[in-house]
Formats: structure tokens, sequence, C-alpha cells
């Protein structure tokens, strides 16, 4: 959705959460997607003219919740791994030094006919961040061991099997 409306002085930061927002609601599938992906949205999606170089800077560096302020200190996206990125939710992880950052942009912000992104937002960050807590038990291996060892004490009380394990003690 190109914007023909007069130029705004649209943040870079933002032109890359909507590029990465545009990326995310069009393709649900995969889980984050290439730093030259989202630059390439933000060039299509032409919300500044000329393309502006600092949009790269921003999905690399600027952006980058996980990865520690030089000098922005955005939480707009998450690294996932080297080269990939998708936006980042609320649990992530974050380097301390972005405490208290943005995380999306400002509705008064956004150029005419993106304020939608951030209700999508809003919603896709909840859903994933609910999944996420379900089956958060099921891949921590920590988690996982819980009532492994109940085979230990099935024939006799706790109290009994720790009495039993410290005789001797002095």
């Amino acid at each position: 959705m190109a914007n023909t409306a007069p130029q705004t002085a649209l943040k870079v930061a933002d032109e890359v959460w909507i590029a990465a927002a545009l990326l995310h609601r069009e393709h649900p599938e995969p889980p984050d997607f290439a730093v030259e992906e989202i630059v390439r949205r933000a060039e299509r999606e032409g919300l500044h003219k000329p393309f502006r170089r600092g949009v790269y800077v921003h999905v690399i560096q600027h952006c980058v919740a996980n990865r520690p302020p030089n000098p922005g200190r955005y939480r707009m996206l998450c690294e996932t791994g080297p080269g990939r990125r998708r936006l980042f939710r609320k649990g992530d992880s974050y380097h301390p030094g972005r405490e208290g950052a943005k995380i999306t942009p400002e509705v008064e912000d956004l150029p005419s006919g993106y304020s939608g992104l951030l209700d999508w937002y809003r919603d896709w960050s909840l859903s994933l961040s609910l999944a996420a807590a379900q089956n958060s038990s099921k891949d921590d291996p920590l988690l996982s061991l819980r009532g492994s060892g109940k085979h230990l004490w099935a024939d006799e009380h706790a109290d009994e099997y720790v009495r039993r394990l410290r005789e001797g003690w002095e």
C-alpha cells in the first residue's frame, strides 16, 4: 500500500516497524525474516522519498531489542539468529540499556492508513505470547523433569525417605 500523502516526519524506526509488521501480517507462517527482506519491504512500501539508507542500520542495530544500544535504543525488533529479525513482543528478552524504550510507533506518528497495524500487532503478539506460555513447560528441559524422581520414594513417605538418606550423618 504505497503512501501518496504528502511527506511527513516519519521516523526511520517507525518505517522499519511498519515494514516488519506488514511482512508478519502478509506472511504469518515464517517466525522471522531476513534483514534484507525487511529493508526491501520498507523500500517497496515507499513511505519516504527518497528511500533512506538509515533503514538498514535500524534493522541491523538501532531497533533490535536484544542488542546493546548504539545509540538507538528502540525495542521494535528481536534478533532471532544471524541476519534474522522479527517484531519484538512483550516477554522477549532485551538488553538492559533498552529498558523502557519504544516498542511500537505512536498512532499519531503513523501515516494515514497504517493505524490498523497497531491493533493487528496487539492481537498477534498476545496470541503468540499465550501460545509460548502454554508450551514453555514442555520445551524447558528443567521443567520437563518435574515428577521424574517420584519412584525414589514411591514405597515410603517423603519424610521417611529423607530421614533414611540422612542416617549416619553427624
